[in-house]
């Protein structure tokens, strides 16, 4: 089983998030979503070939979406098995949210790490 097999998201918190999104394309052309949702980029799946997203995103300091980490970015990795995933995890003793979602892009659930900070999982659809 593969566990993470790639990096899906770049999360972090700003004070003035539309600010600092200007700043990004300005001077270094990460240009965001016409939905705002931020930047993606995109690449292949090596074994694959299929089509492999990374989205970055900046949210607003205030954003509760990173509790319980008081971390001010978030990691989110793409998997291929989110269920085998989360049983293997669960052994082995790693703190598991209990909430799940899912959206017609995929599966979503989070896992902490040992500091604290919280860890997003992504299984595209």
């Amino acid at each position: 089983m593969h566990r993470v097999v790639g990096l899906g998201g770049i999360f972090f918190k700003a004070k003035e998030p539309e600010k600092l999104y200007q700043w990004y394309e300005k001077h270094l052309g990460i240009k965001r979503e016409p939905d705002g949702s931020g930047a993606i980029f995109t690449a292949r799946e090596p074994e694959t070939g299929k089509p492999a997203l990374t989205i970055w995103a900046i949210f607003p300091s205030s954003t509760r979406y990173f509790e319980p980490s008081t971390s001010s970015f978030m990691l989110n990795f793409r998997v291929d098995d989110m269920e085998s995933l989360l049983k293997a995890l669960r052994e082995e003793g790693v703190e598991i949210d209990p909430k799940q979602e899912d959206y017609p892009y995929g599966r979503f659930a989070w896992i902490t790490d040992p500091e604290g900070n919280r860890i997003e999982l992504w299984e595209p659809k």
